[in-house]
């Protein structure tokens, strides 16, 4: 989607603090963090939010999952995180490509 901001920073047309990246996600800073350490993981391929994702996302959402402790522990959360995924404007999503919050403070 070339309007979608998400898809814009994993083409590198907008710049981001990158954390983690390889061929099927990005992970960076939030540029408005809710916590010391506030991350978001995308996907590079655009669907707008977990209500959007079909079975032929479920290799790439069980890999984010995986990621998602990982990322945490780089980041200095070895004391335990939060994950959020926002779902649609009544779950509180605002941008409309699936990212997945991990926040915390680090140890």
């Amino acid at each position: 989607m070339t309007d979608c901001i998400f898809c814009k920073i994993a083409a590198k047309d907008i710049p981001s603090d990158t954390v983690y990246e390889d061929g099927e996600m990005l992970c960076f800073k939030d540029i408005r963090p809710a916590a010391p350490v506030h991350l978001l993981l995308i996907p590079k391929a655009h669907f707008d939010s977990l209500a959007h994702a079909k079975a032929e996302h479920e290799a790439l959402l069980g890999k984010m999952m995986l990621k998602v402790p990982q990322i945490a522990e780089a980041a200095g959360l070895t004391n335990g995180f939060k994950t959020v995924i926002n779902t649609g404007k009544g779950g509180g999503q605002e941008v409309f490509h699936l990212h997945i919050h991990i926040m915390g403070t680090p140890s």
